[in-house]
C-alpha cells in the first residue's frame, strides 16, 4: 500500500485513541476520514489535524450511516480501524445490549460494509483490550471461543448467549464476567480471527489484526492512566501500515503478538 495515496477510515475518531490513530495516519501521508456519531465535533477535531482529515457522520451502530460510509468510499478504501466503542457503568440486560451493539456487532457490520470497497493491500486494524483475554472466561467459554473451526453463526450464538444469561440472572454461574465491555471484546478478537480465516485466499491481499493501545489517558481510560494517547496509538498505526507479508489474524501490543 503507498502510503503517499492511501486512503483510511478511522470509527469513533472525534476524540481520544481515535484522535490521535487518525493524526498519525495523516502524518504518515495518508487521507484520513474521522467517523464521528456527532458530525460537528467530528469536524472541530479534523479542523485541529491536517489538511488531508475529513469528518463524516458514522454512528457504527446505524445501517444508513454503514451504507453511507460504503458509498463514500465507493472509490475504494486502503485502511479501516475500527475503534468506535463504549465503556458503561452498571451491568443489566440493556447495558449489555448496549454495548455488544456498538463493540462487537456495530465493528462487525462495518467491516461488512466497507469490505467490498477494500483495495489490493488493505488494512483492517480491531482496536481491542487485554481485557478480551479469555482468561475472563470458564475454561469451557473460553475453548468455545477459541476453536478453529468458530465460523460467524457460532461467533453470533455465542455473544447472544451471554446476553441471554444475563437477562436469566445466571451468567455467573454459566461462567461469564459480569463486564459487557470484556465480553465484547472478547467477541471482537475472535471476529478478527474468523475475517482473517475468510480473506486468507481474497487476490487483494488484505490483512486484519487486532490492536491493544494499553491503559491510555483518554475520557475512557481516566487521567490516571499510565499510557500516552502518542504511545497507545503506535500499535494500532502500525498494523494499519503493515507491508505485504505481514501478519493477520494475530492479537498485539507493543507491536508485540499477544495471547487471545
Amino acid at each position: 500500500m503507498s502510503t503517499k495515496q492511501g486512503v483510511a477510515l478511522v470509527t469513533g475518531a472525534n476524540r481520544g485513541i481515535g484522535l490521535e490513530i487518525a493524526r498519525q495516519l495523516e502524518r504518515a501521508g495518508l487521507s484520513v476520514a474521522i467517523g464521528a456519531r456527532d458530525l460537528e465535533a467530528g469536524r472541530e477535531a479534523a479542523s485541529r489535524l491536517g489538511p488531508r482529515v475529513e469528518a463524516m457522520r458514522l454512528d457504527v451502530t446505524s445501517p444508513g450511516d454503514r451504507e453511507a460510509a460504503a458509498e463514500r468510499f465507493a472509490d475504494g478504501l486502503d485502511v479501516l480501524v475500527n475503534n468506535a466503542g463504549i465503556a458503561l457503568g452498571g451491568f443489566d440486560p440493556t447495558v449489555v445490549r448496549r454495548t455488544l451493539d456498538a463493540n462487537f456487532y456495530g465493528a462487525m457490520h462495518v467491516t461488512d460494509a466497507l469490505l467490498p470497497r477494500m483495495r489490493p493491500g488493505g488494512r483492517i486494524v480491531m482496536v481491542s483490550s487485554r481485557m478480551g483475554q479469555v482468561d475472563c472466561l470458564s475454561a469451557e467459554l473460553g475453548a468455545r471461543v477459541l476453536a478453529p473451526s468458530l465460523g460467524r453463526a457460532d461467533l453470533v450464538d455465542f455473544v447472544e448467549s451471554f446476553a441471554r444469561a444475563v437477562e436469566r440472572g445466571t451468567h455467573e454461574r454459566d461462567g461469564w464476567p459480569s463486564s459487557a465491555y470484556r465480553v465484547s471484546k472478547v467477541a471482537m478478537n475472535a471476529l478478527t480471527r474468523i475475517l482473517a480465516r475468510e480473506l486468507a485466499s481474497d487476490v487483494r491481499g488484505l490483512l486484519v489484526n487486532a490492536a491493544c493501545p494499553g491503559w491510555v489517558r483518554t475520557s475512557l481510560g481516566g487521567s490516571s492512566a499510565p499510557v500516552s494517547v502518542e504511545a497507545g496509538a503506535q500499535t494500532p498505526v502500525w498494523l494499519a501500515l503493515l507491508r505485504p507479508g505481514g501478519p493477520s489474524g494475530g492479537f498485539f501490543a507493543e507491536k508485540q503478538a499477544i495471547e487471545w
